[in-house]
């Protein structure tokens, strides 16, 4: 009875003194945005200073916003050895690049400079000319790397703006699997990647695609459970032109004329592995418009996309493309 009772004694003492995981919460701006990270730790271990730390070292290579950084400089021509973070990158945007014949092109940046979509105010005035002296430097085919240096024209102009967002996203996600963490979701301006689930709430995590309100309102057109993958959202609703006509130009730019795309695609919410893919294709998919759009991912069976846009009414519809998980 004795050796019972023992036993008894140390399995009340050893789940008694068993933790249970908790749930920490960090955020703050990055990148022109902000960021926010969930995840369940043993020991609340705080990464506070490990995220920024990451974030610093991100924008130091890709930020066409600081001055030093290794882009900056290489669209300066200078001589830069570009580090793992920045060939991830190149190389992800090369496989877009050709899987996508050309629509998603980090060489466009230039153009959405003088269209005043990015980094650099613009100070002239546009016209077909000067689109066409602009274009001529256009092409990511022209652009190669060689032991960590990036060869390329001069004129030319690098900027991954359209993907550099999801690969923040995916470096914080790798840091916590690093440390173990196995249930986080990471958010950097509504750039997504989810693994495990929400502890608190014994599911995935469920996150929200919103709908595309041009007077700045938030509200959500579909929420859905992100479990072990990654999710981005492309949108024209937010940053766009309008002609003396009344016509809506994206701000992403069609790598084929130098224009802003006139598009009735509001919205591109694209699930992948990594944020990083997702944030690209996003961005393709944008500027490629429905038809195509359905023609790619019939070939992609390992993406899924939900396309939220306007009908010839005027009216919003909606599609999903290979099972997009929506409620």
């Amino acid at each position: 009875m004795k050796h019972y009772t023992l036993i008894f004694s140390i399995l009340l003492i050893f789940f008694s003194c068993k933790k249970e995981p908790q749930l920490l919460k960090v955020s703050g701006p990055v990148f022109g945005t902000s960021y926010s990270v969930q995840y369940f730790d043993l020991d609340g271990t705080s990464y506070n200073k490990q995220f920024d730390s990451l974030f610093a070292i991100i924008n130091k290579s890709m930020s066409n916003y600081q001055d030093n950084s290794d882009i900056s400089r290489l669209n300066r021509n200078e001589e830069v050895d570009v580090d793992d973070h920045f060939i991830t990158v190149f190389k992800a945007s090369k496989q877009i690049y050709r899987e996508t014949e050309g629509v998603l092109d980090p060489t466009i940046g230039r153009i959405v400079n003088a269209w005043d979509f990015g980094s650099e105010n613009n100070t002239m005035t546009l016209d077909s000319v000067k689109i066409d002296s602009l274009m001529r430097f256009v092409g990511l085919n022209r652009v190669g790397l060689v032991d960590r240096k990036i060869k390329k024209p001069e004129a030319s102009f690098i900027d991954f703006n359209a993907i550099a967002k999801g690969y923040g996203v995916d470096v914080i996600a790798d840091f916590l699997e690093s440390k173990n963490i196995k249930n986080y979701i990471v958010d950097i301006g509504g750039e997504l990647r989810a693994k495990g689930i929400n502890i608190s709430k014994a599911k995935g995590w469920t996150v929200g695609i919103e709908n595309p309100n041009y007077d700045g309102s938030q509200s959500y057109n579909k929420t859905l459970v992100l479990k072990d993958q990654a999710m981005a959202t492309s949108g024209t609703y937010r940053k766009f032109k309008i002609d003396e006509n009344g016509n809506k130009y994206a701000h992403i730019i069609n790598t084929k004329t130098g224009y802003p795309s006139k598009t009735n695609i509001l919205s591109v919410s694209v699930i992948a592995q990594t944020c990083m893919m997702a944030d690209g294709y996003a961005t393709a998919f944008q500027a490629m418009g429905i038809e195509k759009v359905d023609y790619f991912m019939a070939k992609h069976p390992e993406l899924k996309a939900f396309l939220i846009f306007e009908n010839d009414k005027g009216e919003l519809e909606s599609k999903a493309f290979n099972n997009f998980p929506v409620n």
